[in-house]
């Protein structure tokens, strides 16, 4: 997928001001020729999401998350969870290396990994059963319904993103609850149910980041950054005028038909954005130091995670790093050499693996070094595992789809690191012990997040339904 498809067919944050609905007769079209004057304004990618209340951004509690999403499913058994002693078939073509915890061994790939293991936890034992991918849900939502290619209502169910942004907003006014670097829509997790109000802030318009073919080569070329621009001519002291006028019109229309809302303090919200400081400092990547940018790296996944930090530094709650370079299944769903744009084991994910380790790493300890890796959940993880077996689909390398059992690794948030939870039998293809659940992790997120596990939404028939469903808070990350 180019870099300009991405951005063609979403929802963008002014959807919701109808510029080009016909509303009544002369006053009425006027109105709606300045509505579509401030709507065209910001026409980008960008999701109705900055309903961002105010008495919540006062209560939050400054803690925030961060989701390293390897969309397609990273293999578990050449990551994380390696088998030495297996034949080749089973372990995969990669030698692995001993971890800053006696007896723990990670693929030979992940050495930074392996040494910061002390502030990680990671977890073998992910029962991802009913999770699939394109779109991804599941583990996104923590609810097992959440899988649109067999529940046609996979969809209505809110990801964690969303509830966060409904039931603990933005750590700081003026910057949205949840928002994401997206490759594809299908692989985030939208708000559903709860309304588009807590859909992600699609940020990929909002920075200058390198632009990427489909099987990872960089172009040379860089993102036009449009977000914060208005078109020629159009200053802010013209749209304070014209945002001035449009409330007088309401007045004057709210005479005539009193269903007629004003422009309520969320559409304010959304243009204090655009000229607002905050947000546009936050996505200001050149802001930063260049030995920290150089710290981080150039490529794109690279800069992407040094504008998470700066985003929730800023005060953004919840960050998705959505970490493919297609709109398809995803680059980490490595089927084998002779399946294009997926690549196996050694040509696929091999590549991928050092980047990850670096990605990671600098990420915990930047965050770690300006105090604020406490507040700050990191969570990587994809939709499923793959197969034991190596080699599938009459590949000479892939692994196929494996829904049985996948690994995850967490960092930060202030919760008890060093660990590795639950174990896989010896060929790394079933769950031995300590089965983590989607809605574990779902329980996890929220208790950290200060959400009540209890709460309850509206699903599309109206009735009531809890954020968590048959999960409870991993409880060795809070002993």
């Amino acid at each position: 997928m180019s870099h300009s498809s991405t951005h063609w067919g979403h929802q963008n944050a002014f959807d919701h001001w109808a510029p080009r609905a016909h509303e009544g007769v002369v006053a009425y079209d006027r109105r709606g020729m300045l509505k579509a004057s401030l709507a065209g304004m910001a026409g980008l990618s960008v999701p109705n999401l900055l309903r961002a209340q105010e008495v919540q951004a006062a209560r939050s509690s400054g803690k925030s998350v961060i989701l390293l999403w390897m969309a397609g499913g990273p293999s578990q058994i050449d990551t994380w969870d390696p088998k030495p002693d297996r034949p080749v078939e089973n372990r995969g073509p990669f030698s692995v290396i001993p971890t800053k915890l006696p007896g723990v061994m990670f693929c030979e790939h992940l050495p930074k990994q392996a040494a910061m293991l002390d502030k990680m936890t990671i977890i073998r034992s992910v029962d991802c059963r009913k999770s699939n991918h394109e779109p991804n849900k599941v583990m996104q939502t923590g609810n097992l319904d959440a899988a649109p290619r067999v529940n046609p209502a996979g969809d209505t169910f809110p990801s964690y993103g969303s509830v966060i942004a409904k039931h603990h907003g933005p750590n700081q006014a003026g910057l949205p609850a949840y928002a994401t670097f997206m490759k594809s829509k299908t692989h985030v997790a939208f708000a559903g149910s709860l309304g588009r109000e807590y859909d992600p802030f699609i940020a990929d318009s909002a920075a200058k980041l390198p632009i990427y073919t489909n099987v990872g080569v960089d172009t040379g070329k860089l993102t036009d950054a449009d977000l914060f621009k208005t078109p020629l001519g159009v200053t802010p002291e013209r749209i304070e005028s014209r945002r001035s006028l449009l409330q007088s019109l309401d007045r004057m229309a709210s005479r005539v038909e009193p269903a007629m809302d004003a422009m309520d303090k969320y559409q304010q919200k959304a243009v204090e954005m655009l000229l607002g400081s905050r947000a546009r400092s936050a996505f200001d990547i050149s802001a930063e130091p260049e030995s920290v940018r150089e710290r981080y790296g150039k490529h794109l996944w690279c800069q992407q995670a040094l504008l998470a930090r700066r985003m929730v530094e800023a005060g953004v709650a919840f960050v998705t790093l959505d970490l493919s370079y297609h709109g398809a299944s995803g680059t980490w769903d490595n089927h084998g050499d002779n399946i294009p744009p997926y690549g196996g084991i050694s040509k696929g994910l091999k590549p991928l693996l050092p980047l990850f380790d670096h990605l990671l790493t600098t990420l915990v300890s930047d965050l770690e070094e300006r105090g604020l890796l406490d507040k700050v959940l990191i969570v990587a993880m994809g939709e499923f595992g793959r197969t034991p077996q190596i080699g599938t689909q009459g590949s000479t390398d892939g692994r196929n789809h494996w829904p049985y059992v996948m690994s995850m690794t967490m960092a930060g948030g202030g919760l008890r690191h060093g660990q590795v939870i639950g174990s896989t039998e010896k060929d790394g293809g079933q769950i031995a012990d300590r089965p983590v659940s989607p809605g574990d992790l779902a329980a996890t997120i929220y208790k950290f997040m200060g959400v009540p596990l209890d709460t309850m939404y509206n699903d599309i028939n109206g009735r009531p339904f809890g954020i968590v469903r048959d999960g409870k808070p991993i409880h060795e990350l809070f002993g």
